[in-house]
């Protein structure tokens, strides 16, 4: 992964949070229509991209080869937890513990490196963070909701879980690619010949492809403004803050980079795109929606806006020489 590549699509997507970020802030974009923006995405334009990318680019061979992916996406989310356990009882109080591991553990898995992987792996990456997206969407909302709730389930998150746009689009994806492979040709259909369903098909899929391209830029508009209505209540970063950051930052990744180097070590092979890919996400900033989550179950809602707010500043530095290192000690 070329970290130049990396570092420019970072850049990029900075600017675009940024217009976000002051769209919200001069009133272009109000609350109530960053909210519309942000379900839009979840709810419609990313299901719409999962499903079509799975059509063209799930087959029995690339399947068979990236069973393990969904898994490595859970382990990123558990890794830099364990990571988090004993930092959080040097920065952080009683109080706020359970939402410290809480953001130290959920990276922002998805719409940060989608762009970043598709410009660096094309359709094999974006295939593999969708693959990654089973894996840390079923963390996220299980594991992760089991941390807020100091070792509970609730069973509103496991309804959540199971009704799940993004997830429900990527497996009715892989379930059609695999039973229908002339299904990877709808999405650049141009002829006229063919079946009237074909047509038909072709038409859905191609809508949904449109749909699914206003993904990213509007997901990174959304981030941007969700971060201009954060209110952070303080004017210099707490104890607990400079935790998150750390842990998020640097000891999560560094984490999964040595675990990494000992599988490795014990001639475990992983292919580079997934391997790196996971690097990748396991370097991410605080997940935007950890926000949302920890107001929801009644955790530090201050702390999970500051540490969204700093980490996903601090890692426009932090990503591009974290994966520089990755690369350099050969991992």
């Amino acid at each position: 992964m070329s970290c130049q590549i990396v570092l420019v699509k970072i850049a990029a997507m900075f600017l675009v949070i940024l217009a976000g970020w002051l769209s919200r802030r001069r009133g272009y974009l109000a609350a109530d229509t960053t909210r519309v923006l942000s379900l839009f995405v979840v709810d419609v334009a990313f299901p719409a991209l999962a499903f079509t990318q799975m059509l063209h680019t799930v087959t029995w061979p690339a399947l068979q080869a990236g069973w393990f992916i969904p898994l490595l996406g859970a382990l990123l989310m558990f890794i830099p937890y364990l990571g988090g356990l004993p930092l959080a009882l040097w920065f952080a109080d009683r109080k706020a513990r359970h939402t410290f591991l809480f953001l130290a553990a959920m990276p922002n898995w998805i719409f940060l490196p989608l762009p970043i992987v598709e410009a660096v792996y094309g359709d094999a990456g974006v295939r593999t963070i969708f693959l990654y997206n089973l894996g840390a969407q079923l963390m996220f909302l299980s594991f992760g909701v089991w941390i807020l709730q100091g070792g509970k389930i609730s069973r509103e998150s496991l309804r959540e879980l199971a009704i799940n746009p993004g997830l429900i689009a990527t497996i009715f994806g892989i379930i059609v690619a695999l039973t229908v492979p002339s299904s990877r040709d709808w999405e650049m259909m141009m002829s006229t010949q063919g079946s009237r369903l074909a047509l038909v098909a072709a038409a859905v899929v191609q809508a949904l492809a449109m749909v699914g391209s206003m993904t990213i830029p509007v997901s990174l508009l959304a981030i941007g403004a969700q971060l201009g209505d954060l209110e952070l209540h303080v004017h210099r970063p707490s104890r607990s803050l400079w935790g998150v950051v750390v842990a998020r930052l640097l000891i999560g990744p560094a984490l999964t980079a040595l675990i990494g180097w000992l599988v490795i070590r014990f001639g475990v092979l992983i292919p580079e795109v997934p391997r790196m890919e996971g690097y990748l996400i396991a370097a991410m900033p605080v997940a935007i929606s950890c926000s949302v989550f920890t107001e929801q179950y009644k955790g530090d809602a201050a702390l999970a806006a500051q540490g969204i707010f700093y980490s996903t500043l601090i890692s426009l530095l932090t990503v591009p020489t974290i994966l520089f290192a990755i690369q350099h000690l050969g991992l």
